[in-house]
Order: structure tokens, then C-alpha cells, then sequence
């Protein structure tokens, strides 16, 4: 994978870990490849099938990075790609996917829309499905992340890692505790799509009626059946955010930071942020998963970010 995918760097800041008493890295995957992880688990997932599989050409339903990682990947093998994409996908993320040549169906109001559309295509047209998340390869390639991470600091004790289906968490997961088994893996959620939270602490899977969150990459309302077994089993636990709280980490990481990310990339800053008193770690790894942001929509997130009450704002910090 490695003269594959970008070797993305891990950032620190003095006034971050003053703030929160930690030493925070950010592993910066918004510096990947499409920009955003999901590049390392396609690649690898394309890497394993057979030839027959590719001729067939590749299908997929994604929020939008998936659909970015599998083009670019699908590209590079001279692959054809038919992705589906919800309606309200942001424009960026559209465009950089037809970009790299694939076909975009956008249908539907959410990913699981789309993803319900993409399988009935799939029927017909006979092309080789690529789950974004749900998929033991995807998972596998996510897991790179937090091999890439501890081999950049040793020393980190927990990983706080955003959620939507779980494939990114549970690659991450797997991979960290195959070097260290003592390292704690925190996932994030939105609050308002918060299908793997209830999944995790009440063991029930729910199918959402409805997500809205500006993290629309981590907007699913059903968990993948492979991954709850994955993080129900080697991950620590699970939170949430708000939207006023992913909304303030957007921007932080924007002012000072001098960073664009998209609200799933920010998710697990505004973890941090949010919870930091119940996080016990003197090594924490932060992972930005993405930065693919339409940035016509940054009022909006400052708007959202203003609405933060102070008394949940106090650990904010400046990078």
C-alpha cells in the first residue's frame, strides 16, 4: 500500500495539549489522496479482486469520499465506476468524483438510499459491488491509518476516531490493538445520526428514519452487519457531538489551525473537545478523516459554531 496511497503527516500543537492537559496528534487525512481516508480501504479492496471481477466494472453507493477513493482507484486500473450518491451530496465531492471518470447517479435523500438504489443496479448490470464500509478489505485498508500513526508515535495511548457505518473504526481498531492491545479506541458520532451509539451501548441495531447532520459522511442510518460484531468487541466506547460542537471544531481547524475539513473530519476533534474531562490519555491520536468541504457553505458551519453554549465551548481550543 505504501507506493499507493499518500504517507500522510501527524501534526501536534503546543497550545492544543496546553488546553487539554494531552498531547494531541492529528493524523491528517485530509491530506490524502481524493482527500480523505477512504482512498486506502478502495485501493485495497480493488488490489484483491480478480480480473474477472474488474471487467466487470465496480459499483458502489458513497456520501461522497467513498465515491472519490473508489474512482480514483477504479481510474487507475482503467476500472469503469457507476457510483450513487444521495441528492444532497455537496457539489465538491460530485464533481472531483465524475473528475476521476466515474458515472454519478444522484438519488435518494441519504447515503441508504442511494446504497438501496446502487444494489438494484447492481442486479442488472453485473458489476462488482464495493460496500463503502460493511467489507472485511475496506476495513482492512482503513486499518493502515493506525499502523501509519503508531509507527509516527509510538507513544500513543488512544485514538478517537470518527464513526458513520464503522469501517474506518474498525480497521482502526483491529490494526491499533494488533500492536498494542492496551491502546484505547474511542469512536465519534453525530448526535443526529447516531445508529452505531445505540448499536454499541444498548446492543440494539436500528435503521434511522431520518439523519441531518453537516457530517454527512458519517450520516448512515443503519451500522454495517460486519462492523458492530468489530467495534462492540475492540472498541472502548462510543459518544457523540452536536452539530454546534462539529461546527466549532470545523472552525477551529480552520482559524487556527489553517485547515479545511469537512464536518465527519472534524468529528473526532469535537469529541475531544466535547468530552475531554472524561478522556483519560496522556498520548491521544485525533484522526482528521476528510477535508472534502464545499466551501460556499462555511457561514452556515460558522453560524452553527456561534450557537455552541459557553459552558460547553470552555475546552475549545486554539491550535
Amino acid at each position: 500500500m505504501d507506493h499507493v496511497v499518500h504517507h500522510t503527516p501527524l501534526r501536534t500543537s503546543a497550545t492544543t495539549n496546553q488546553r487539554t492537559e494531552k498531547n494531541v496528534y492529528f493524523k491528517m487525512e485530509n491530506q490524502q489522496k481524493t482527500g480523505a481516508f477512504k482512498f486506502r480501504g478502495a485501493s485495497y479492496k480493488l488490489m484483491r479482486l480478480t480480473e474477472e471481477e474488474l471487467a466487470c466494472g465496480v459499483i458502489t453507493a458513497s456520501a461522497g469520499n467513498h465515491a472519490q477513493g473508489l474512482a480514483l482507484a477504479a481510474h487507475k486500473l482503467g476500472v469503469k465506476a457507476t457510483i450513487y450518491m444521495a441528492e444532497a451530496t455537496p457539489e465538491a465531492k460530485v464533481e472531483a468524483t465524475r473528475g476521476y471518470g466515474a458515472q454519478v447517479v444522484l438519488t435518494g435523500e441519504s447515503f441508504q438510499e442511494a446504497y438501496e438504489a446502487a444494489l438494484e443496479h447492481q442486479k442488472k448490470c453485473g458489476a462488482t459491488f464495493v460496500h463503502p464500509f460493511d467489507d472485511y478489505d475496506i476495513m482492512a485498508g482503513q486499518g493502515t491509518v493506525a499502523l501509519e500513526m503508531l509507527e509516527q508515535e509510538s507513544r500513543i495511548d488512544t485514538i478517537i476516531v470518527p464513526i458513520g457505518g464503522g469501517g474506518l473504526i474498525s480497521g482502526i481498531a483491529v490494526a491499533a490493538k494488533s500492536v498494542n492491545p492496551d491502546i484505547k479506541v474511542i469512536g465519534v458520532q453525530a448526535a443526529s445520526a447516531a445508529a452505531m451509539y445505540t448499536a454499541y451501548h444498548k446492543g440494539v441495531v436500528e435503521k434511522l428514519d431520518k439523519v441531518s447532520t453537516i457530517a454527512e459522511g458519517i450520516a448512515v442510518k443503519q451500522p454495517g452487519e460486519k462492523t458492530v460484531p468489530l467495534i462492540r468487541h475492540y472498541v472502548d466506547d462510543v459518544i457523540t457531538v452536536s452539530e454546534a460542537e462539529i461546527a466549532n471544531a470545523m472552525v477551529t481547524m480552520l482559524q487556527r489551525g489553517k485547515t479545511l475539513v469537512e464536518g465527519a473530519g472534524a468529528a473526532a476533534l469535537a469529541g475531544l473537545l466535547s468530552h475531554n474531562d472524561q478522556i483519560d490519555s496522556r498520548h491521544c491520536g485525533v484522526i482528521v478523516s476528510g477535508g472534502n468541504f464545499d466551501i460556499g457553505k462555511i457561514g452556515d458551519v460558522q453560524s452553527l459554531a456561534n450557537q455552541l453554549k459557553p459552558e460547553r465551548s470552555r475546552n475549545t481550543v486554539v491550535l
